[in-house]
């Protein structure tokens, strides 16, 4: 569990409430269902129009790396790594495949396999290289719906508030409805800028620093593959990925 993104949520909305209390204001007058349908729904119909299916469902699969991101343990890895190196000079590459058995990670399980099937080292660079390129690149334009969000939501917001204020003008007549749209103007505009900031686009920069630690810690793992492949000694490889613990 990520306690900073927690707390950090919990201080901007508490930050706001009292602010809001100090200057007198009443907390309810912030829920406004039609402003929130307008803003939430505007905004999410605007990133539906521009995203594939495939593209939106891998974004909201990473959400829960807001509260709960993969785990990286550079160490560990390491570890791994210095120990398949070992073990591949002693036993040959074929007992890498027994290895791959037990590694989850997809990207050092297909690595391995390739390993153990005796495949050129030119090949495996060029395969890793390529995995990271493509997961990298996939992953981030992940990050970039909710990147998108947070530009949309601002102008929908500006929208919402548009509407409440039409819907006051031909009202004028009655002090209850009028009320009403300008509470929707305003508050529209609200959630519009404070969801985009509050929200989507610290979410957005989360995702995208998370798969920046995933690709790090990826690329330390193919270089380690890449080591093992070219049969360097098991204690050189060690410190030649000693270098990344510095990217924690």
């Amino acid at each position: 569990m990520d306690k900073l993104s927690i707390a950090g949520l919990i201080v901007a909305l508490l930050a706001i409430y009292l602010g809001f209390s100090i200057e007198g204001g009443a907390i309810g007058t912030l829920f406004e269902l039609p402003a929130f349908i307008i803003v939430v729904g505007g905004t999410m119909g605007a990133v539906l129009l521009q995203s594939s299916k495939a593209q939106f469902s891998h974004a909201m699969s990473l959400l829960p790396w807001i509260f709960t991101p993969p785990k990286f343990d550079i160490d560990k890895g390491i570890d791994d790594i210095v120990e398949w190196a070992q073990q591949a000079r002693e036993s040959g590459y074929l007992v890498l495949e027994n290895v791959a058995m037990d590694v989850e990670d997809r990207f050092v399980n297909k690595g391995l396999n390739f390993l153990a099937d005796g495949i050129e080292t030119e090949q495996l660079i060029t395969s890793v290289e390529l995995d990271l390129e493509l997961y990298r690149e996939h992953s981030l334009r992940s990050a970039r719906i909710f990147e998108s969000m947070g530009g949309y939501s601002p102008t929908i917001g500006i929208l919402g508030a548009v509407l409440g204020l039409i819907q006051a003008m031909s009202n004028l007549s009655d002090p209850d409805m009028l009320g009403q749209g300008i509470a929707t103007a305003f508050v529209a505009t609200i959630y519009g800028v404070g969801f985009a900031n509050l929200i989507y686009i610290p979410v957005a920069n989360k995702i995208r620093a998370i798969v920046h630690q995933q690709t790090m810690y990826r690329e330390m793992m193919a270089q380690g593959l890449i080591a093992i492949s070219q049969g360097e000694n098991p204690h050189a490889i060690e410190n030649r990925l000693s270098a990344f613990r510095l990217q924690e």
